[in-house]
C-alpha cells in the first residue's frame, strides 16, 4: 500500500520542518508553500533598499530586516518572508523561538512576474489585518515603478505611485524617503517607464 504524501500541516508541524529546512516556504491555511529563487534585479533592489533604509534609520527606534525574517500574520495564519520588513517598536515573537515576528511597520515587496499579482492582491489583504503595518511598498523589477500604500486613520490606504527615476517615495511613518535612483542604482530594468 502506498503511502499519500502529507498535504495538511498544523503552524506547528510547519514551524519544526521550516526550521530545519533548506529553503523558504510559505505556510497558510495547512499548506506549505516553496519561495521560488530570486533574479539577480530582485536581490540587488532589495540590497538597494536595505542600504538606503539603514543608512537612515541607523540612529533611531527602526530597524530594518532583510529577506530572512518570518512574519507571522495572526489574524489570517500566514507565515511569509517579506523581502524587506522595518520594525519601529520593540520586536514582537510569535513564540519562544524569536524567528518569527508579528509587528512590522513597514513591508517592502519587489514584485516578481509570478508573484506581482498576489503581492497586489491577497498577500495584501493579509498584511492590511497587522495593525502595527503603517505602510507598504512594491517595486517593480523590469521598469522603473513604485507602489506605495500608507494606512489612513480611518484604516483606509492610500495608494501613490510613481514611476519616474528622479522620484523621491517620502516614508512618513518611519520618517526616511527612498530615492528611486538609489532603489534602481546598478539595476538593469527591461520594461520600458511611462
Amino acid at each position: 500500500m502506498a503511502s499519500h504524501p502529507k498535504t495538511f500541516f498544523t503552524p506547528e508541524e510547519y514551524l519544526r520542518l521550516e526550521r530545519e529546512a533548506e529553503y523558504r516556504n510559505e505556510y497558510f491555511n495547512g499548506q506549505i508553500f516553496a519561495m521560488a529563487g530570486a533574479s539577480p534585479e530582485h536581490v540587488l533592489i532589495v540590497s538597494n533598499v536595505v542600504t538606503q533604509l539603514n543608512l537612515q534609520l541607523r540612529d533611531g527606534p527602526c530597524t530594518v530586516y532583510s529577506t530572512d525574517l518570518r512574519v507571522r500574520v495572526s489574524y489570517t495564519g500566514l507565515y511569509t518572508y517579506p523581502d524587506v520588513v522595518v520594525i519601529c517598536d520593540e520586536l514582537q515573537f510569535a513564540d519562544d523561538e524569536k524567528d518569527t515576528v508579528l509587528n512590522p511597520s513597514l513591508i517592502v515587496e519587489v514584485l516578481s512576474p509570478s508573484t506581482k499579482d498576489y503581492d497586489r492582491g491577497e498577500k495584501f489583504e493579509h498584511y492590511r489585518t497587522l495593525t502595527s503595518l503603517m505602510e507598504y511598498i512594491l517595486i517593480a523589477q523590469d521598469k522603473h515603478h513604485v507602489e506605495q500604500f500608507v494606512r489612513q486613520p480611518d484604516n483606509r490606504w492610500l495608494l501613490s505611485e510613481t514611476n519616474q527615476l528622479d522620484g523621491i517615495i517620502e516614508l512618513d511613518s518611519i520618517g526616511c524617503e527612498l530615492a528611486l535612483t538609489e532603489i534602481y542604482n546598478k539595476v538593469k530594468v527591461t520594461g520600458r517607464s511611462s
